[in-house]
């Protein structure tokens, strides 16, 4: 697994130095640094407490996917559902459309069967 955090500089001036931090494949340890600077990116303000919590929290994460990604899977065919799925949808058949009459019935203000509405563009 490889996951890159990258800073673009859009932001303009007094950020950190542009930071590039690849984890999991070099088993890089995630620093209290690196998650301070994601948490300023993300206008998040973390406690010294906090940040060293997450930290870890994070690395035990990256840790387990680093574990599920050696799982040897070449004999299960992908998926992208664990169920099978049945549409709950009922059959799409041709019929005929409500009437404008009845469409009009309730329409506050209408026009030559049309509804007329605020104009919205200047």
């Amino acid at each position: 697994m490889l996951i890159l955090f990258k800073q673009f500089s859009f932001f303009g001036a007094g950020l950190e130095p542009a930071l590039t931090t690849v984890l999991g494949k070099n088993n890089m340890p995630l620093s209290p640094e690196i998650v301070k600077y994601v948490a300023d990116l993300s206008r998040i303000e973390l406690t010294e407490e906090e940040l060293d919590k997450l930290s870890k929290q994070l690395q035990d994460i990256l840790g387990f996917i680093d574990q599920l990604s050696q799982a040897d899977v070449s004999g299960i065919p992908a998926t992208s559902h664990i169920l099978p799925i049945n549409s709950i949808f009922r059959e799409d058949n041709l019929r005929d459309s409500l009437p404008i009459e009845k469409t009009m019935a309730n329409a506050p203000q209408k026009e030559n069967n049309f509804f007329v509405v605020p104009k919205v563009i200047e």
